[in-house]
């Protein structure tokens, strides 16, 4: 583990992963471009550090001992105080079934290795200026009879109590309920809440739907057949 540099002002971010030499590397990229950096070898040692270090982008191996990965993300997704932080994946495994397990506990990104550090820069200051760019425009939806609040990325249905959701299953529902009503396809929705320097699979969509549904319930985004999906303030088939 290292020790996080003074600059409080810089984003903060966790490097995990048990190869010391990507670790290193990561590491002098990172504080080369400004950002403040702790490193963990493990799943188990990055959860701890998380206690009271609050990263804003954790950089997470999937193949690790003691702990991988997904279960780690899982893990680290739980912590309310992590609401707000990216995780991107890095792993050597290119199959989909990995990098739909990734989407399914909570990744905003999903990066092959081996790493090409300049890419990866690139990558991660684009997911920090569109955090910027969104924190310019509106801040709440009241739509039906779900509150959607962008400063501390909750929903709150009804009288009952503000749910916290996933960055990207925000943003996913935050932009589907700012235009009611109107359809997006699969590649618009990735294209507008992943963005086009990054590359995942269109079914990280359905998974983020999903998920949503299961905490909102089924009445609130539906799904033309072929066409793509819409929140919904008419009844429609789904």
């Amino acid at each position: 583990m290292s020790t996080a540099k003074a600059n409080t002002t810089a984003p903060k971010v966790l490097v995990v992963d048990d190869d010391s030499d990507i670790v290193e590397l990561l590491e002098y990229n990172l504080e080369k471009e400004g950002y403040t950096v702790e490193t963990a070898s493990n799943g188990k040692q990055a959860i701890e550090i998380t206690k009271t270090y609050i990263p804003d982008l954790i950089l997470l191996d999937i193949m690790m001992p003691q702990m991988d990965g997904i279960e780690t993300g899982r893990i680290l997704r739980q912590n309310l105080e992590l609401k707000n932080t990216y995780i991107l994946f890095l792993t050597a495994r290119s199959e989909e079934y990995s990098e739909v397990a990734a989407f399914e506990v909570g990744a905003d990104d999903y990066i092959t290795k081996p790493i090409k550090p300049r890419a990866l820069m690139s990558r991660i200051n684009a997911l920090f200026r569109r955090e910027a760019q969104k924190a310019e425009s509106g801040d709440q939806i009241d739509v039906l009879d779900l509150s959607i609040n962008r400063k501390n990325y909750t929903v709150t249905q009804g009288q009952a109590n503000a749910i916290v959701l996933p960055k990207k299953e925000f943003e996913l529902l935050f932009f589907l309920a700012q235009t009611p009503n109107k359809v997006f396809s699969r590649d618009e929705l990735l294209q507008k809440i992943w963005g086009a320097d990054i590359y995942v699979l269109e079914r990280t969509v359905d998974v983020h739907i999903r998920k949503l549904r299961e905490k909102l319930g089924e009445s609130y985004i539906k799904t033309l057949k072929g066409v793509g999906y819409m929140f919904a303030t008419q009844n429609i088939n789904s």
